[in-house]
């Protein structure tokens, strides 16, 4: 019978130690699903910042392609400017006038 005691005596501690460490998992369990989400907020905010960083720089080389696009035009119509600034038509010119030749 004391046999039988002893062994109810330490399934009840057993039972208590098991008792106490599911619920130490159970506040492991709930720190780490905390920590969890906290992450995923400052990753969406890392991520919506980014985004609206790499939108900021598609408007910029948007601009910047209009702009060389423009300076391109121009650069194109620089020898006919030039050769009208200086008194030459396009009949006068010659036709291996170099650089100024746009044909």
């Amino acid at each position: 019978m004391a046999l039988l005691i002893q062994n109810q005596a330490a399934f009840v501690q057993n039972q208590t130690a098991f008792n106490q460490s599911l619920t130490q998992i159970n506040q492991n369990q709930a720190a780490l699903l905390a920590r969890i989400a906290e992450l995923e907020h400052q990753t969406a905010e890392r991520f919506a910042r980014i985004e609206r960083i790499l939108l900021e720089h598609t408007q910029i080389l948007q601009e910047h392609s209009r702009i060389l696009q423009e300076h391109s035009r121009i650069l194109k119509a620089l020898p006919d400017a030039i050769r009208d600034k200086i008194g030459f038509s396009n009949d006068d010119a010659p036709d291996n006038a170099g650089w100024f030749s746009t044909r």
